[in-house]
């Protein structure tokens, strides 16, 4: 999804699109042995998973991760860090099985949970927080935030994660800022990023959480300063500049739901039949969000639009994320789809009621419901 920081422009001819960018858009230590007595398990399946933790294949939190004012309580578990070995998160996402041991993250702590899976009550599902951080289910299910399932898990802790976490930026690396994602995506493409959720987390909400949205990237993920970027608006002769915040007061919010899909969606399947052109997307690349922001409709005609110009055929949109040359991706679509008094596209500055993910086009990104997802730039 690109950041809509370039222009939104309008055209006096029809116009193609020369890119199609689609919408969104551990642990084990061999030499460690536990004693599990019958009853201590049964009340560690209790506590660990319940009946939250045994279905997290079914949602993905809405956060990124727990707010920084959590209780001193949960942060007491991650204490004592001298005693313990550091791991990287690049070490702990080589232990996914129980062939090298099945390790995950938490807050600060490293847990090596082998030995706990064969006996937890939702089976291997538990493996998709394997091999990186469980805070995104359990932000979920905060009823795995008390102390007694703290203390749990600090039955299976084998080190602490480290400070720097990730190797050293490069900064010759265009894609050395990339924000960070969950683990149990299925990549079709690592540079530039794109990846879809497994199915069966995927049908298990009406609403995808927004770290289960599919990614569809063309370029590095733009990381933008909210406090400077500006939206700018060329209609004719008139060119005008919004801040975030102008979006957010001067016009009116809407919200709407809508699911958006990659043109490329199920192209795994057509590439059995004949050879087919792009990435190999399975049948994932689709979510449903609910999407707040402003009509670009309002923000045309705020800007001096004429309903009657009947020259002007396309609205354009530009992204803002760029390759060497410094050229962003864009998209257009017809103006009859974004002037119509019931119209529903919107440029939107949240998702799921939170500010929209890098990965969707922070802070800005176009939505136009009923089209491919190219469109939505």
């Amino acid at each position: 999804m690109s950041s809509l920081s370039k222009a939104v422009r309008l055209l006096s001819s029809s116009t193609s699109c020369c890119a199609v960018r689609c919408v969104c858009s551990r642990y084990y230590s061999k030499g460690r042995s536990w004693e599990h007595q019958n009853n201590k398990n049964r009340k560690r399946i209790r506590y660990l998973t319940g009946a939250s933790f045994s279905s997290l294949a079914a949602y993905i939190s809405y956060q990124k991760y727990a707010n920084d004012g959590e209780s001193e309580n949960l942060q007491a578990h991650t204490a004592n860090a001298k005693s313990f070995p550091v791991y990287s998160s690049q070490e702990i996402m080589k232990h996914t099985t129980k062939d090298n041991g099945i390790w995950v993250s938490y807050k600060d702590g490293v847990y090596d949970i082998t030995e706990f899976v064969d006996s937890h009550p939702g089976g291997e599902k538990i493996l998709l927080a394997s091999g990186g951080p469980i805070d995104p289910f359990w932000n979920m299910y905060a009823v795995h935030k008390s102390e007694e399932v703290l203390e749990i898990l600090e039955q299976y802790k084998i080190g602490i994660l480290s400070p720097e976490d990730q190797k050293p930026i490069d900064l010759n690396d265009p894609f050395a800022k990339e924000p960070a994602r969950l683990p149990v995506f299925r990549i079709n493409s690592k540079k530039p990023f794109n990846a879809e959720p497994p199915l069966e987390l995927l049908t298990d909400s009406y609403i995808t959480p927004n770290d289960l949205f599919y990614v569809r990237n063309h370029l590095p993920v733009p990381d933008i300063d909210p406090e400077t970027y500006r939206l700018k608006v060329d209609v004719g002769d008139t060119h005008l500049e919004f801040s975030l915040n102008d979006l957010k007061t001067k016009f009116k919010p809407v919200t709407i739901t809508t699911t958006i899909q990659c043109a490329g969606n199920r192209r795994e399947e057509m590439s059995e039949f004949k050879t087919v052109k792009g990435l190999s997307w399975g049948p994932c690349a689709i979510g449903t969000a609910r999407w707040t922001g402003v009509r670009v409709r309002d923000i045309l005609l705020h800007a001096g639009y004429d309903v009657e110009d009947k020259a002007i055929k396309h609205i354009h949109f530009n992204g803002n994320d760029e390759d060497v040359t410094n050229t962003s991706y864009g998209a257009s679509i017809p103006k009859q789809k974004v002037m119509s008094p019931d119209g529903d596209v919107i440029l939107a500055y949240k998702m799921n009621g939170v500010d929209i993910p890098r990965d969707h086009g922070y802070p800005v990104r176009a939505i136009v419901p009923g089209y491919v997802g190219a469109r939505n730039v």
